[in-house]
């Protein structure tokens, strides 16, 4: 399905500040988003299975070893320790699990124990398999659709005219190919970016419209979360209802695509989420972050069912998916171990199990960096120490329509 507005009209809307304007344009949103998918939702959950020490310079990242930043330090994880944080995942309430590593690509070692971890969290849970690994070829990508993965997530980042404020070692156009090698092995693609690195609204535009092109699956929005020591740390948050304005509009303009918000909702949007979700939202990632911490599950599904939208696990991985299943080659079904709903914390314990979602506050070591910090390779400097920390400013909007 083609934009349901122009790049004009888009800048239009990104220009309203007036709070009836951006209302309607949300109900816009909203109308194109059950237009589509009607009730149905599509949540997420994480894990972060190898962490700290990128080799890349993204001036977001406090895992960069050139961000002056305390990192987030671990080795890549056991298979079965990703299947732990899954089964977790599941008990929570999420339908999708995704098993994340930071830098461009992993070692055979590294990539075996991603493949033996999807493999597990396929013959024992329910969930829909996704990997974020970096860059891949084709052969790669094939490997991970026949270990059971399904969708790959591989984040453009920004706008291709101000990609270059971002990384200078990771270059926009091997994102690009990594995305063309996820689809040709038959896979998936979730493709997204960040909202706030110091773009233009024409710039923001200019991504939208990017990602239009590319017609991914799913769309994961992530708000800025200034980490100090970073190259944008000592930026502020976006203004909430900035936010669910632009949410809005980047529905409108991928009316086909999952849109899930991840990285930086707590922090720039707070009370305004369930909002956000009118927006135009599918889903979010549950549970919490890379390095940060998020909502509750319970938050979470709570937010989704007040506004009427269906938060049900499915009965099988396959015979009856999700509206996210465009490209139509899921089949088969896995053993959902988890025959009820655990809804609450006591009826998981007496099921047996321990709802405990990826939680960086506690599953990570944080090293700090006390030798010299190399130099970006790009020449721009970062920022520390950070300004104290901003307070997110209240737009004034309703939390409902």
């Amino acid at each position: 399905m083609p934009p349901l507005i122009t790049r004009d009209e888009a800048l239009h809307l990104g220009a309203l500040t007036d709070h009836a304007d951006i209302e309607v344009l949300v109900q816009r949103a909203w109308d194109a988003r059950v237009a589509t998918f009607g009730d149905a939702t599509d949540l997420c959950s994480l894990v972060n299975a190898k962490s700290g020490g990128c080799a890349e310079d993204c001036g977001f990242c406090a895992q960069s070893r050139f961000a002056e930043a305390e990192t987030p330090m671990h080795a890549m994880m056991e298979p079965e320790q990703i299947l732990e944080h899954a089964k977790a995942a599941e008990a929570a309430g999420a339908h999708r699990f995704c098993m994340v590593t930071q830098g461009q690509g992993l070692s055979k070692r590294d990539f075996q124990k991603i493949l033996d971890g999807a493999r597990l969290v396929a013959e024992h849970t329910n969930l829909k398999r996704c990997a974020s690994v970096g860059h891949m070829s084709v052969e790669r990508a094939k490997s991970l659709k026949d270990a059971g993965i399904q969708r790959v997530h591989h984040n453009v980042e920004t706008a291709q005219s101000y990609y270059p404020e971002v990384s200078s070692t990771v270059r926009y156009e091997g994102r690009l190919r990594t995305i063309d090698a996820v689809r040709e092995a038959g896979l998936e693609t979730c493709v997204g970016g960040i909202l706030n690195l110091g773009e233009s609204d024409e710039q923001r535009v200019e991504m939208a419209f990017e990602l239009a092109s590319i017609n991914p699956t799913s769309v994961p929005i992530n708000l800025l979360n200034p980490r100090p020591g970073t190259k944008f740390g000592d930026r502020d948050y976006l203004d909430p209802g900035a936010a669910v304005k632009w949410i809005a509009i980047f529905r409108l303009i991928l009316p086909e695509a999952l849109f899930r918000l991840c990285g930086g909702r707590v922090e720039n949007i707070g009370d305004l989420q369930p909002l956000a979700v009118k927006a135009g939202l599918n889903g979010v990632m549950m549970g919490n972050f890379l390095t940060t911490l998020g909502n509750t599950p319970e938050q979470d599904r709570k937010m989704f069912e007040d506004l009427g939208l269906n938060i049900a696990r499915q009965d099988d991985n396959g015979a009856n998916p999700r509206p996210d299943n465009r490209s139509g080659w899921l089949q088969g079904e896995t053993p959902d171990i988890i025959e009820t709903y655990v809804d609450t914390r006591a009826e998981a314990e007496a099921a047996g199990i321990e709802i405990k979602l990826w939680d960086p506050a506690a599953q990570l070591r944080f090293a700090k960096k006390e030798k010299v910090i190399p130099p970006r390779p790009d020449g721009a400097t970062n920022r520390w120490p950070a300004p104290a920390e901003a307070e997110p400013v209240s737009s004034g909007l309703p939390h409902g329509l």
